[in-house]
């Protein structure tokens, strides 16, 4: 349902005022540690502090349900709102309860087996279902608001609304507008007050602001029923009616990267990483917390164009692996609150222990979803592993094409399109995944497609595949032949990330990394001969790119065929449990190789 603007201002100011009430309730055994009162002759001066994450991806614990063990990575980073919320108590501890807002920017409830199997195996939108942990683990931390990111939407509405419905603080969302009113389909911003011992309270409004892509990557959960315009205009429009509410500070909370580019191109005339953009070209913004860019940016400024003011933003690592913290400094002048000074900086989560009353909380639900995740429902001959999948053809990820290819074809067997072959794209979406020799479980499989995409058929030309693999060809770097070659430094090229680097099962190639790009396919052959450029293909591709993600050309126009709502990860898994065995040799092969004029690079 549209939003009624009168009911959530009401709404929205007396959540400011409950909240600073309980904060000062709080507090009040204490003096706050960042409040100053002026002596006589002297400026009234107050300080706070705004605390922010975003890309949690449903972690809580610092767990990772793919392996089965704490999480850990090369730079030894934890992950979870466990950890996140010992670093919060400590802020708090040094602060001033009531000194402090806990913020996020989107990304919550997607990611990790715990978030899916809230979502799909036991969800929270059955009657009398559960509480969704990353609501439950977020309300008990107290958190003041969150924007929307676009995985948001990846369970559709329902659940989001319900998720909604489950936490304790508002999800913001100004760009996430009703399709046929036009109008919030979310609260756009939050408004608090914080207490001072000097003047009158310091009234800090918070915008939230989503990512315009959801119109295209979830564009079957909210076609015709939600739009996401830019963020640059959402802005725009609503910084200054906070500032002319009272607010004294404004804060943007965005789902939005920092680069100003956009990984669909030109299919939407709205940028997907705005948010320094928005610092930019709409005066009145004090600080921008960062998301969806899965980087770190510990403080960078950026002046605004109109009234030269620097604005300052901070992206936190994503996963609970940092926190941001804003430290606001403001002088009471002419009857009025400024503010005199931002500064923004991260801290590490890996640096604490988690917090016993999270996990604790929430013991039962990770204990049931790990006892779910290692179910046998397979076994395999080999052993098979990423680890050399993004620079060589390897069978785990002819696994996944393998099972895409034969869903496709038993789903077009007797109509129109049967008679047509069927090839298949698929990506390494983690070079960590791994299926053992012997039992399979679930989270093996799962493991191959840690996203929630959903399988479609699209009908493509052989002059398209052509285009199609010169384009996920560009994560090569370019290497001279007889030059050393060093896999650690061979991919990724352009900052292209591995899910937009696609392999296509069912035709062979070489891509001949020694020429530039937009000319490295070389030997495309289907069944042994040249490809006929006019040849037809059924393309197995998931929905992220039919739908634009990752701008790859022709297929978001070409026919679909058929598609379904089941994701690719069930798919797996439900194929291994049919299966029973695991064999390799029944659908490896080396569809594909590097080359350097015609002489292989491994």
């Amino acid at each position: 349902m549209p939003l009624d603007r009168r009911t959530f201002l009401g709404t929205s100011a007396a959540t400011g005022v409950a909240l600073a009430a309980g904060a000062s309730a709080q507090a009040a055994a204490a003096e706050p540690a960042a409040a100053g009162a002026a002596g006589k002759g002297r400026a009234k001066r107050y300080s706070f502090t705004v605390m922010g994450t975003t890309d949690l991806h449903g972690n809580v614990f610092n767990w990772d349900y793919f392996t089965d063990k704490e999480f850990d990575d090369k730079a030894h980073n934890d992950v979870g709102l466990a950890k996140i919320s010992t670093l919060v108590n400590q802020v708090r501890k040094e602060k001033g309860r009531r000194n402090t807002l806990l913020i996020d920017a989107g990304d919550t409830i997607q990611g990790t087996q715990l978030s899916y199997y809230y979502a799909k195996v036991d969800p929270i939108t059955a009657a009398r279902g559960p509480v969704h942990p990353m609501a439950q683990a977020m309300n008990r931390i107290g958190y003041d608001a969150a924007a929307l990111g676009n995985h948001e939407f990846n369970y559709g509405i329902g659940v989001l609304r319900k998720f909604e419905e489950q936490c304790d603080f508002p999800l913001l969302g100004a760009n996430a507008l009703d399709a046929k009113t036009q109008r919030p389909a979310f609260a756009p911003y939050s408004m608090h007050r914080l207490r001072t011992p000097c003047a009158r309270d310091v009234k800090v409004a918070v915008l939230g602001l989503t990512n315009p892509g959801i119109a295209i990557w979830d564009k079957a959960n909210v076609q015709g029923k939600m739009t996401f315009p830019g963020l640059e205009e959402q802005a725009a429009k609503w910084v200054p009616k906070l500032r002319s509410m009272g607010a004294d500070v404004v804060i943007v909370s965005a789902h939005s990267g920092s680069s100003g580019t956009s990984s669909y191109g030109d299919q939407l005339p709205y940028i997907e990483n705005a948010a320094g953009l928005v610092a930019e070209q709409v005066p009145g913004i004090d600080a921008i917390l960062v998301g969806h860019a899965h980087t770190e940016i510990p403080e960078y400024f950026v002046t605004n164009k109109e009234t030269g003011e620097q604005v300052v933003l901070s992206e936190p690592l994503k996963w609970g692996q940092r926190l941001t913290l804003f430290d606001f400094d403001l002088v009471w002048s002419k009857g009025r609150w400024t503010v005199e000074k931002v500064a923004a900086q991260v801290l590490n989560s890996n640096a604490v222990e988690e917090d016993p009353a999270i996990t604790g909380l929430l013991g039962d639900e990770h204990e049931k979803v790990v006892a779910y995740v290692n179910q046998v429902i397979g076994t395999s001959l080999a052993a098979m592993s990423t680890a050399e999948g993004p620079y060589k053809d390897v069978p785990i990820i002819d696994l996944i094409s393998h099972v895409q290819a034969e869903t496709v074809k038993a789903a077009l067997a007797g109509g129109s399109y049967a008679a047509l072959p069927v090839i298949s794209q698929a990506s390494c979406f983690s070079r960590t995944a791994a299926i053992p020799a012997g039992e399979v479980t679930i989270r093996d499989a799962a493991g191959l497609y840690p996203f929630e995409n959903t399988l479609e058929a699209r009908l493509i030309t052989g002059a398209q595949l052509k285009e199609y693999l010169e384009y996920s060809a560009r994560y090569y770097v370019q290497t001279p032949a007889g030059a050393a070659v060093d896999p650690a430094k061979l991919t990724n090229a352009e900052n292209i990330p591995d899910y937009n680097y696609d392999a296509v099962y069912g035709v062979t190639y070489e891509i001949d990394i020694a020429k530039p790009a937009g000319s490295r396919i070389v030997n495309l052959r289907f069944e042994g001969k040249a490809l006929d450029p006019a040849a037809e293909f059924v393309l197995a591709v998931n929905n992220y790119r039919a739908s634009g993600g990752g701008n790859f050309p022709h297929v978001p126009g070409a026919k679909q065929v058929w598609s379904n709502s089941e994701e690719i990860r069930n798919t797996i898994i439900q194929w291994v449990t049919a299966k029973g065995t695991v064999d390799p040799a029944a659908f490896a092969s080396v569809d594909w190789k590097l080359t350097r004029d015609g002489v292989p690079v491994f």
